[in-house]
């Protein structure tokens, strides 16, 4: 278990300093990227595809807008896929326990929570340093502060939570009744349902909302598999895409201002772009 809690801090910390200043947000800490590289390390690459892709599912739809605090899915994504591939156990159990998880996670997290104030309290230390054109010395405390201090309180949960808690939440729920089990799959397939129901809540709209019903009769009443309905979904976007009315006024638009610019443009392509 110590070993599986090392590993998972190392994943959270790699993805997290090269999601946030290598990269800058390339999607690398989201829970489709995060629970299959843990399940890789693990020994079950399988599991943490499988569980990627249904974690991606629930958080997809979650994200930090204004002052809000969303659950944290790169954590929720590691605990879940360690308790499930170190202890055995269904799949369902460990998605159950993913958004409890990354809640509690976000409100100790790296950017929000309890600690925020701290963060904002060093302010004036900080513009004090900057004045003083201390380059060398501004950079080396800030790279010190966001790359070891600020991520402490998230990697000492993932560690406590799967070197010390995993084998504790296993036993709790292996002393349950059958009636719980079956409570924590269905809230587990619910879970997946309501991050779907907040991502659609933000991009539904009448022109594409039939498309929904489309895809939920071609996967349960024809019984395709969700890479045939991905891909004609994909070509049906890009037909409508380019064969949207404002999309063509928005190209002549550009072709016209590309005349009246200079020599004339023969090429659509090249007068768009």
């Amino acid at each position: 278990m110590i070993q599986a809690a090392l590993l998972a801090v190392l994943v959270y910390w790699v993805l997290y300093w090269c999601e946030t200043y290598l990269l800058s947000w390339q999607c690398l800490s989201r829970p489709i990227v995060v629970a299959p590289v843990m399940g890789l390390l693990l020994g079950d690459f399988q599991t943490g595809i499988v569980m990627g892709a249904a974690l991606e599912s629930i958080f997809m739809g979650i994200s930090g807008i204004g002052g809000s605090v969303p659950a944290d899915g790169a954590s929720a994504a590691i605990i879940a896929v360690c308790y499930t591939v170190l202890t055995g156990t269904d799949m369902e159990a460990g998605l159950a326990l993913a958004m409890p998880v990354g809640t509690v996670i976000a409100n100790f997290g790296v950017f929000s929570g309890f600690l925020q104030p701290l963060w904002s309290a060093l302010a004036p230390a900080w513009e004090k340093l900057a004045v003083s054109c201390n380059e060398k010395k501004f950079t080396g405390l800030n790279l010190l502060l966001s790359l070891v201090i600020e991520p402490i309180p998230s990697l000492l949960i993932i560690f406590v939570a799967i070197a010390f808690g995993v084998e504790g939440i296993s036993g709790l729920l292996a002393s349950c009744p059958a009636w719980i089990m079956t409570g924590l799959t269905a809230s587990a397939s619910m879970m997946v349902a309501v991050g779907f129901g907040i991502l659609c809540s933000m991009i539904w709209s009448g022109k594409i909302g039939c498309f929904f019903f489309v895809g939920y009769v071609l996967a349960k009443c024809v019984g395709m598999d969700s890479l045939p309905i991905a891909i004609l979904g994909a070509s049906i976007a890009i037909i409508m895409f380019f064969n949207d009315k404002e999309f063509i006024d928005f190209k002549k638009q550009i072709t016209q201002l590309a005349v009246s610019a200079g020599p004339a443009v023969t090429d659509d392509e090249e007068g768009f772009f």
